[in-house]
């Protein structure tokens, strides 16, 4: 159950608020529609319920809000706008990635693929899908930890009449087994049909909480839909009666051989045909929205936009019968669909008589009928001729399945956040493509070096020339570790419940765990295929291993360490894979020489003589020489590179630290 009051958010200058004192409440086991038109408040009040913008009100799900919930994507299923994952991403890839976010096993990924319909795209990168695939991935993220709640933005936007009503019947499925499902939407009639109850916001208030029933009596507009070939002359005929008649009637020529009649019934509508001996293919009371202006019901459009082609004509502008004026040109609804009504109940009715059932769930339209592929979906309807009665008392089809509940939570371990950020690396192909283009370039500057000569045995073989600030596997490496937490920030997979990406300790862990283990291995393959490129090139004088080795191979592992950590925090603190990079940048070109000025200014006192006193301070015997790893680090730190690069890896930490500790305050 969700319990929003006194939503308001922060008016801008002048403005009054997007959202004013919004108070409402959507249950357990009923589909609750937050219906207004474009710019009416639904998306600020959804955010300002899930903690995403700042604004005045509380919001409980299920007694709680949402900042108090342990884990709160396990409680609320949310879908805003796009999916937000990397384009190159699989689907299945992204939705195991998300598994290990939130602590579910990988198997989850695949039977929620298998209830949306999307096993056969689940090796489809994320950059290809279309709107409607889109969607049902955003069900899925949404589904994918088993949540009691549902709070989907707009969910039916861009899909297709048969898309949408599966939707519908996914989320009556999931209300049906005692969940709560919340959706926004702006066309009238998808809110009557879907929902068990609407709450209409305009300009940021709400001026309606009504069960769907009484809303469709209320709130809604019933219309005769007429096909006919003399549609031009058909609304010339009912405007003259309506002058003369005195009375408001309302025709909206659609394009086609189209007319929607508001303000009549099918029986003065099909007199005047008969009279003047007008050929009629259709003829059916459907319920309307709430004008002429409204918009096509979802996926209506594309329809309206073929029955034109056929016709030949495109939509016409709405003609004035009685006393009213014209409405907008060519944006009035075709209507709803035939099987809405029996066709032989079809103008035995006068306007307003027919509301939508009370039992939503006795809905046959709403189920998916077939399986939940794009190409399924209600045969029935799409025609022009309104079906039988035998069809449409038939009994209602099954509600599309659910995917099986989690029946036990697995516990918070170490180890999720190490297989969230493992599937993230993995899932995309740029850091493979990243280290083949680093070993490439280290390779090559290698033999440029030895060609030219005057370079260090220790240099060479890692492709360090002197001109350059840091060797092609440092740059490698600091790229793929800003890429760690710039994916992220580019595109918030995490994000999708919350609003931004979470600081946790635990995550900055795996990223770093994960970015030195990278490192560690970009290091020892720049150095091997170095050595095995200039062995082959110039012999085996140049591929030599320096005598003191241990200590040169201590520096430059930690230097290709270093260049990681610091893309991860800096990018970590910035939000930009380009500020990441840019602070390994700036460690040997900005920190360096301003730590060389620092040491080499007038002192009284020198550190000569550490590595002995060191010995004098340690005095046991460490197994295996560890005494001689020590000193090897310390002379790593005490270098120029070295001791910059600790001093930007401690301020980034501390920055890092400080932010997290910021926005927990928040």
């Amino acid at each position: 159950m969700i319990q929003a009051f006194g939503l308001t958010s922060h008016s801008h200058k002048d403005l009054p608020p997007a959202v004013d004192d919004v108070s409402f409440e959507a249950r357990a086991g009923h589909v609750t529609a937050l219906l207004g038109a474009t710019g009416a408040g639904k998306t600020t009040a959804l955010r300002l319920m899930l903690e995403l913008q700042q604004g005045r009100g509380l919001t409980y799900f299920r007694g709680r809000p949402l900042h108090r919930l342990a884990h709160p994507s396990r409680e609320v299923g949310v879908l805003l706008g796009e999916v937000p994952g990397h384009p190159a991403r699989t689907v299945r890839g992204h939705l195991r990635m998300l598994s290990a976010a939130v602590g579910v096993p990988a198997r989850r990924a695949d039977e929620v693929l298998e209830v949306v319909g999307l096993v056969s795209l689940r090796d489809e990168r994320l950059g290809t899908l279309s709107r409607g695939m889109d969607r049902r991935l955003g069900l899925a993220c949404a589904l994918l930890s088993d949540p009691h709640t549902l709070v989907l933005d707009d969910p039916a936007d861009g899909l297709s009449t048969r898309e949408s009503h599966w939707l519908h019947g996914m989320l009556r499925a999931h209300a049906t087994q005692g969940g709560t499902v919340l959706f926004t939407t702006s066309e009238p009639k998808e809110a009557a049909r879907a929902a068990d109850h609407v709450i209409t916001l305009e300009q940021g208030r709400l001026v309606a909480d009504q069960v769907a029933a009484e809303f469709a009596r209320t709130r809604l507009r019933p219309r005769v839909a007429v096909r006919t070939p003399h549609a031009v002359r058909l609304a010339a005929l009912l405007a003259k009666e309506a002058r003369t008649a005195q009375r408001s009637v309302e025709v909206v020529r659609e394009g086609g051989n189209r007319l929607s009649v508001y303000g009549s019934t099918c029986a003065d509508v099909g007199e005047t045909a008969f009279r003047h001996g007008i050929l009629v293919h259709q003829l059916a009371d459907e319920m309307g929205d709430m004008g002429p202006g409204a918009g096509p019901f979802p996926g209506e459009t594309a329809e309206a936009a073929r029955d034109a082609r056929e016709g030949g004509t495109e939509p016409e502008s709405s003609e004035l019968l009685g006393h009213r004026a014209v409405g907008l040109a060519g944006t009035a609804p075709r209507g709803g669909r035939a099987q809405d009504k029996p066709a032989s109940q079809a103008g035995s009715h006068r306007p307003g008589d027919r509301v939508v059932p009370a039992d939503r769930r006795a809905r046959g339209d709403q189920a998916a009928h077939g399986s939940p592929d794009t190409g399924s979906g209600p045969a029935e309807g799409r025609g022009d001729t309104p079906p039988s009665p035998a069809t449409v008392s038939r009994a209602p089809a099954p509600l599309p399945p659910l995917p099986p509940p989690i029946s036990a939570r697995s516990a918070p371990s170490p180890l999720r956040p190490l297989r969230y950020e493992l599937r993230r690396a993995t899932g995309i192909g740029t850091g493979f493509l990243t280290a083949a283009a680093v070993l490439v370039t280290s390779a090559l500057t290698a033999v440029l070096l030895a060609r030219v000569g005057h370079t260090p045995q220790a240099r060479l073989l890692a492709a360090w020339p002197r001109e350059l600030p840091l060797p092609p596997a440092a740059l490698g490496a600091g790229l793929l570790g800003a890429l760690a937490f710039g994916d992220e920030f580019r595109h918030p997979a995490l994000a999708a419940d919350r609003g931004s990406v979470p600081r946790r300790l635990g995550l900055l862990t795996a990223k770093l765990v994960v970015a030195a283990v990278t490192a560690l291995a970009l290091a020892f393959l720049a150095v091997g295929c170095d050595a095995e490129v200039l062995y082959l090139v110039y012999g085996r004088e140049l591929a030599e291993v320096p005598a003191d080795w241990l200590v040169l191979s201590a520096s430059w592992f930690g230097l290709v360490v270093g260049c990681a950590w610091a893309g991860v925090l800096a990018a970590g603190v910035f939000r930009s894979t380009a500020a990441g990079l840019a602070a390994v940048v700036a460690v040997p070109v900005v920190v360096v020489p301003l730590v060389q000025k620092a040491l080499e200014g007038a002192s009284l006192r020198a550190a000569a003589g550490l590595p002995a006193r060191l010995r004098e301070v340690f005095l046991l015997q460490w197994p295996f020489g560890g005494e001689r790893y020590l000193v090897g680090a310390v002379r790593v730190i005490a270098q120029p590179v070295g001791g910059a690069l600790t001093l930007s890896l401690t301020a980034l930490l501390c920055a890092y630290l400080l932010t997290t500790l910021r926005s927990r305050a928040r």
